[in-house]
């Protein structure tokens, strides 16, 4: 009897060491993966770089460079400036300080995330051309996975190629044709509005908020904005708790254990977001008994017959529909709205270019609604328009990320490092545009973008290159053009002596206390 208990205590034994044993090994490798990821290879990648003369502030466990970026944005966004186009070092002065510290390409870090910053116009064109297809899109996580996770912006691939298709077909030239009486329509109801305004103050930068929402809703989904005014207000407050977030660090699995009241907002505006999407495009079937040849023409309805195409290799889930949609209320509609304020605001301080622009709108149109056929003939507009993203590019930064080890130049990237493209230092390079680089003169741009920028046509890059550029380009752009020659046929207006000069980073660079103007009709 003894044997048997001095036997089973010693099986016990053996078992427990075994399992001690075990869980000892198993918390080594936990460690090592973890020393791995947070502190050998930022460093062996930082080593890498810095042989390649490619430098930047020094990787700190465990935060890396965003808390010194966040203090720099904080310190430089948080009052008012004196009206100046002069905004690069306020808006990225993170990129504008190291650039002149480190060189055009430099290194930081998002925690122990290696991120590579480059603003040299040729490995610009080089990574956006990604003809090999070592560039692809930088992987989406936390609170940006939720807003443009999942989407034509940030797919790759197969999903990619799908999305790209319906989005081409949706918004190719023809199709924007048949778009301009309900672009048109939709700035008329706008301009209604604007009657009791004359003579005072308003804030155009609200007004267009309202009209892109419309003029998306209508031509996009076959709605109006009071449809889908719930949508765009839950996708506005789930894009306010990302830009807070941005440079926030958490360790992976941490908001499984704890989440924070940022991440259970974000939860619910996204799980409510999805559901009301659904019940759009619910009630686009029911309208039309779920006959997927008679879902209409629009996004929506391309969208919905590639859920339900026969061939299976062609289909999206209704995932992949909500995801585009929500990008589409998202970047769609702030792209357009933040131009057409910026642009406005630098037709009131420039009211020469304005009397040129109205000009030419008469000579266009006269005063009747544009057409399509004139607005392609709308020179000055064009000029003034690439101007106004020149200085104020509503997307102020593109991202990708190295796929594998990929040579750049003469540069040798390791995998899996993402990159960042700054818009705005190229668009306020004195290199680039001569010393002048900060006033306003659309002049720049009267033969066209390869002359403005002698030849280096990777200078200026609103809406990317290559074959990721923004599907939305004429969209936005016809739009503007629309806008700006009805308001020109009917006002004139002049900066109000209230309008506080205040662009922020938010997303998307936006006038933060608005754009006041004073109208006076003609």
């Amino acid at each position: 009897m003894e044997l048997k208990q001095q036997g089973s205590m010693e099986a016990l034994e053996a078992v427990a060491i075994v399992v001690s044993s075990a869980l000892c090994m198993y918390l080594v490798w936990v460690l090592a993966v973890f020393l791995n990821e947070v502190w050998w290879t930022p460093m062996k990648i930082q080593s890498m770089m810095r042989s390649q003369g490619i430098k930047g502030p020094a990787y700190r466990f465990p935060h890396g460079s965003t808390k010194e970026i966040s203090l720099m944005r904080s310190q430089t966004m948080a009052k008012p400036m004196e009206i100046s186009h002069d905004i690069f070092p306020r808006i990225q002065p993170h990129v504008w300080s190291w650039t002149k510290i480190y060189g055009m390409n430099f290194l930081n870090w998002h925690g122990a995330q290696a991120q590579l910053f480059v603003t040299e116009s040729q490995l610009i064109k080089e990574i956006l051309s990604n003809k090999e297809g070592d560039y692809p899109k930088m992987d989406m996580e936390g609170y940006a996975k939720k807003l443009i996770g999942g989407t034509l912006i940030t797919n790759e691939g197969e999903n990619w190629a799908k999305i790209r298709k319906v989005a081409n077909h949706t918004f190719h030239a023809e199709s924007l044709k048949g778009m301009v009486p309900k672009m048109s329509a939709s700035v008329a109801k706008m301009l209604g509005r604007w009657k009791e305004y004359e003579g005072k103050e308003i804030d155009v930068y609200k007004e267009f908020g309202l009209l892109t929402t419309e003029v998306i809703s209508r031509t996009a989904f076959g709605s109006s904005y009071s449809e889908g005014k719930h949508i765009f207000e839950m996708v506005a407050k789930l894009t306010t708790i990302t830009v807070k977030n941005v440079y926030i660090v958490r360790f992976p699995g941490m908001s499984r254990l704890l989440k924070t009241s940022d991440e259970v907002e974000a939860e619910n505006l996204e799980r409510g977001i999805k559901n009301s999407i659904l019940e759009l495009a619910k009630k686009r079937e029911r309208e039309k008994n779920g006959e997927a040849g008679n879902l209409g023409d629009d996004f929506l309805a391309q969208l919905l017959k590639i859920v339900h195409d026969p061939d299976a290799s062609k289909r999206i889930t209704l995932d992949q529909l909500v995801n585009e949609i929500k990008a589409l209320y998202g970047a769609g509609h702030l792209t357009t709205t933040n131009l057409l304020s910026w642009t406005v605001f630098l037709l009131a301080v420039h009211t020469d270019w304005q009397e040129c622009a109205r000009k030419e709108v008469f000579q266009v149109f006269g005063n009747k609604n544009p057409t399509s056929d004139g607005i392609v003939r709308l020179r000055t507009m064009n000029m003034i328009i690439n101007e106004s993203l020149r200085l104020y590019p509503p997307v102020l930064t593109l991202t990708r990320k190295t796929g594998r080890e990929t040579k750049l130049g003469s540069l040798i990237l390791p995998a899996n490092i993402n990159i960042f493209l700054s818009v705005i230092a190229l668009s306020h390079s004195t290199e680039v545009w001569g010393e002048d680089v900060h006033l306003f003169k659309p002049e720049r741009f009267a033969e066209g973008v390869t002359k403005a920028t002698n030849n280096n046509t990777a200078a200026f890059y609103p809406f990317g290159m290559g074959p990721r550029t923004c599907v939305g380009l004429n969209f936005t752009t016809n739009e503007a053009k629309i806008t700006l020659s009805m308001i020109l046929q009917r006002y004139s207006f002049t900066l109000s002596p209230n309008y506080i000069h205040f662009p922020a980073d938010i997303f998307i660079l936006t006038p933060k206390n608005g754009v006041q103007v004073t109208l006076r009709s003609l």
